[in-house]
């Protein structure tokens, strides 16, 4: 084991787009677990794009961030020292205090996983928050029904290719997708098994979403906001329902973003939109894993991960991640 710690803190509050300067990166003692807790070496780290939020002092669903504190988020590790009946040294445990080589955690906060079920790194994506995240979004929020027409911005990003699988995998009639780069639309199309997609940077996104969806939408999923929410509601059709996962395209703004200039169209198709938080969804935490687990263990679900190595390069990770970096689920991989 190291014999010390390493973790990264908010250095500042970033003004427009995140850069290494907000960040601090801090060289400290192992800390010690005491009574009821455990000590967990971090094997590996997810970045999110809701991270992006929690850096403004801001009020909102997640406390905001410190500066001059460490950043937190999920994580896989194995256990190094017990105090905690039924969890003992080798074991591995999911929790929230990723941006960090060593976490203390009270019992409460973390729960055992199980690496010979599915790869550590399928709890922080395809089989975790973000696949919990496409799952309720899709089929709740959505209210997808076979047969439906579905569209997802971000498609290739760890919710978004997760969406446009499980769509196909349940009866949509057809499923599209946008992404920002060639390589991704042809793993959208060739590994992942969409009708159709385009890169949004190709040209304007509603001419290529008509084309790519003729006969219109009944979902939109979106992680983007934006040209892209504003399409999607020219093209989708009557009592057609979006679900707001993320607006990465808005993050970073500085100035106020133009709403979509023709949301009046809501009245007329009587469009359903409604916002979409995870944190509402643990209830069927369990339903998602016991349902989409086998379909990843056989091959029917596909997914993808991009790593980032060692824990003082998270930040270069977060940063590509908020630039497209990524293909599946942005991901650093701190220890072996």
């Amino acid at each position: 084991m190291n014999a010390q710690a390493t973790e990264i803190r908010l250095a500042s509050r970033p003004e427009g787009v995140p850069t290494h300067d907000n960040f601090e990166v801090v060289d400290t003692e192992i800390p010690a677990p005491g009574e009821g807790q455990i000590l967990v070496r971090n094997l590996v780290m997810s970045v999110d794009p809701a991270m992006r939020g929690r850096m403004r002092d801001v009020k909102s669903y997640a406390p905001p961030f410190e500066v001059g504190e460490v950043m937190s988020g999920g994580a896989v590790g194995e256990v190094v020292e017990s105090h905690v009946d039924g969890v003992k040294p080798g074991d591995h445990v999911l929790h929230q205090a990723g941006w960090r080589t060593h976490a203390v955690l009270d019992a409460k906060r973390f729960v055992k996983v199980d690496a010979e079920a599915a790869p550590l790194s399928t709890y922080l994506g395809v089989l975790g928050m973000p696949g919990l995240t496409a799952y309720a979004g899709l089929l709740v929020s959505a209210e997808f029904k076979p047969g439906d027409t579905v569209f997802v911005s971000g498609a290739a990003g760890a919710v978004g290719s997760l969406v446009g699988q499980l769509a196909k995998l349940k009866g949509a009639k057809r499923v599209i997708g946008s992404a920002g780069s060639a390589e991704k639309v042809r793993y959208l199309i060739d590994d992942l098994g969409f009708d159709a997609a385009f890169n949004y940077k190709d040209g304007p996104v509603a001419e290529q979403l008509h084309k790519a969806a003729p006969e219109g939408i009944d979902v939109y999923f979106d992680n983007v906001g934006g040209e892209h929410l504003e399409a999607a509601i020219d093209a989708i059709t009557v009592h057609g329902r979006i679900a707001v996962c993320g607006m990465i395209s808005q993050y970073n703004a500085t100035e106020p973003t133009p709403a979509p200039r023709n949301l009046a169209q809501i009245i007329a198709k009587r469009i359903t939109i409604r916002g979409l938080l995870v944190l509402d969804h643990w209830g069927l935490q369990q339903q998602f894993v016991s349902e989409v687990a086998p379909l990843v263990k056989s091959g029917k679900i596909k997914y993808s991960e991009t790593f980032v190595d060692g824990i003082r390069n998270a930040p270069d990770a977060f940063l590509g991640l908020l630039s497209g970096a990524n293909t599946g689920k942005m991901l650093v991989r701190i220890a072996d």
